[in-house]
C-alpha cells in the first residue's frame, strides 16, 4: 500500500488524526488522490490508514489506527457505531439529529443529518465523495429513509477539488415537510431550500433559553428561521422580535410563526445596523450570527464583529436583562469569545454575570484530540445591578 511517511513532532503523534503537507517526511508508492493510504512514522512505525487528497492542505485524514479497507463492510460498522451513540445519548431524537458528524465517528468528510424518513447527506472529502455509492447502500440497509438528497454546498468543497452539487440520491423530492422539534414546528425543503431551516446544534440552546423567556421582550437578532425567537413565543414571552438580512429567512420565519400559531414580528434588516440605531428596548436578546471566520487570516476582523454586536446589544438591555450570545467558528476559541463578549462589557460599563454555558449537542460529539470536531460556544449573561 503507498503511503506517507510523517516527520517527528507532526499532529498525528498528540492525537490527532489530520496530515498537513508541512508534515510529509517522504511519499512512497504513488498514490492518486482519493486512495486509501498507510502512514508511517520517521522509524519506519505503523501509524494507521489514511484517506489521502495531495490537492487539499490536509493531505491525509487518518481512518484507523490499523489497516483498513473502504469497503461496504467499514462504511455500515462505521455508520452502525455513530447510529448506536446517538441511541444512548441522553436527548437525543434518532430520528432528528446528526447520524453521521465527520472525524467524530471516524468518517471524515461525512456528514449526514435525518429528518424523520428523509438524510440529508454530505462528502466533504474527495475519498468519501468518489465512494458516495457505498454510503449511500449502508444508510439505505441500516435506516432505510424515504430520500437521501447529497447536498454538497459547503466552501470546503473547493479545497478538496470537488464540485458543488445539490442532488437527490435516492427517492422523490419530499417538498416542503414539518417536523417537530422540542415541540416547536419547523418547515423544512431539504432539496430547495435555501438552507434545511432548522439548525440540528442548536435545538438544546433553544430549549434552554425558551425557560427564561416567559413574560418577557425578546428579541432574536440573526433568527435565521426562527429557531430562538420560536421556541421563546412558544415558551410564553411577552414579544418576540425577530431579524435577519435575508428575507427568504424572514419568510421562513413567517411561517413558522404561523404553523405553531404564535405572533412574532419578523423584520428584514441588516444586523449590524439594526442594533446600531434600534431605541427600543429589551429584557432577552439572542444573538445567534453566521460564521463571521473561516480561517485565521481574518478572525482580527471577525472578533471585532462579534464586539461591535455585543456592545450594541448589551446597549439595548432593560434592567436585569439577559443577553445570550453564540459562534460557531472553530477559530474563535471559547476563550477569545468569553473574552470578546466581557471587553464589550467593559465598555458599555455594564457588569455581567454568567448563569449558562452553551455548546453543540451530543449528535454533534467533540474529540479534544481533534479540536476542529468544536466549534459552537454560547453564553448567556444577566446584567448585574449597577454598581
Amino acid at each position: 500500500m503507498a503511503g506517507l511517511i510523517i516527520k517527528p513532532r507532526s499532529r498525528v503523534f498528540h492525537g490527532h488524526d489530520w496530515v498537513y503537507a508541512s508534515e510529509i517526511q517522504k511519499t512512497f508508492g504513488n498514490p492518486e488522490p482519493g486512495d486509501v493510504i498507510s502512514l508511517k512514522d520517521f522509524r519506519d512505525r505503523p501509524l494507521g490508514t489514511a484517506i489521502y487528497n495531495p490537492q487539499s492542505q490536509i493531505v491525509a485524514r487518518r481512518i484507523s489506527r490499523r489497516k483498513q479497507k473502504l469497503d461496504q463492510e467499514f462504511f455500515e460498522r462505521r455508520i452502525q457505531q455513530a447510529i448506536d451513540l446517538r441511541e444512548r445519548s441522553e436527548g437525543i431524537d434518532i430520528r432528528l439529529c446528526r447520524v453521521v458528524w465527520s472525524e467524530s465517528d471516524a468518517l471524515p468528510g461525512v456528514i449526514v443529518d435525518r429528518y424523520g424518513d428523509h438524510l440529508v447527506l454530505q462528502t466533504l472529502t474527495l475519498a468519501m465523495h468518489q465512494r458516495r455509492d457505498l454510503i449511500v447502500s449502508a444508510l439505505l440497509k441500516l435506516l432505510e429513509p424515504e430520500t437521501i438528497i447529497l447536498r454538497n454546498d459547503s466552501p470546503m468543497l473547493k479545497a478538496e477539488g470537488i464540485e458543488n452539487e445539490i442532488v437527490l440520491l435516492h427517492g422523490e423530492n419530499p417538498g416542503a415537510f414539518t417536523v417537530d422539534a422540542n415541540g416547536v414546528l419547523f418547515e423544512v425543503d431539504l432539496l430547495d431550500g435555501q438552507k434545511t431551516g432548522l439548525y440540528l446544534d442548536q435545538l438544546d440552546a433553544h430549549a434552554a433559553i425558551a425557560k427564561l423567556a416567559k413574560g418577557k421582550k425578546v428579541l432574536d437578532v440573526f433568527c435565521n428561521q426562527g429557531g430562538f425567537a420560536l421556541a421563546c413565543a412558544k415558551a410564553g414571552a411577552a414579544s418576540v422580535t425577530a431579524v435577519d438580512v435575508s428575507e427568504s429567512a424572514i419568510e421562513a420565519t413567517k411561517r413558522n410563526a404561523e404553523l405553531n400559531g404564535v405572533e412574532i414580528e419578523a423584520i428584514k434588516h441588516n444586523a449590524f445596523d439594526f442594533l446600531k440605531h434600534h431605541e427600543e428596548s429589551y429584557d432577552l436578546i439572542i444573538l445567534d450570527p453566521p460564521s463571521f471566520t473561516r480561517n485565521k487570516k481574518t478572525l482580527n476582523d471577525a472578533m471585532r464583529g462579534y464586539k461591535e454586536i455585543h456592545l450594541r446589544g448589551l446597549k439595548l438591555l432593560n434592567r436585569d436583562g439577559i443577553l445570550s450570545t453564540y459562534c460557531c467558528s472553530h477559530h474563535a476559541t471559547r476563550e477569545l469569545f468569553l473574552q470578546n463578549v466581557v471587553q464589550a462589557s467593559v465598555d458599555a460599563k455594564r457588569t455581567l454575570r454568567l448563569i449558562q454555558n452553551h455548546g453543540q449537542r451530543l449528535d454533534h460529539p467533540v474529540l479534544p484530540g481533534i479540536p476542529e470536531t468544536e466549534y459552537l460556544k454560547g453564553f448567556t449573561f444577566e446584567l448585574a445591578p449597577s454598581r
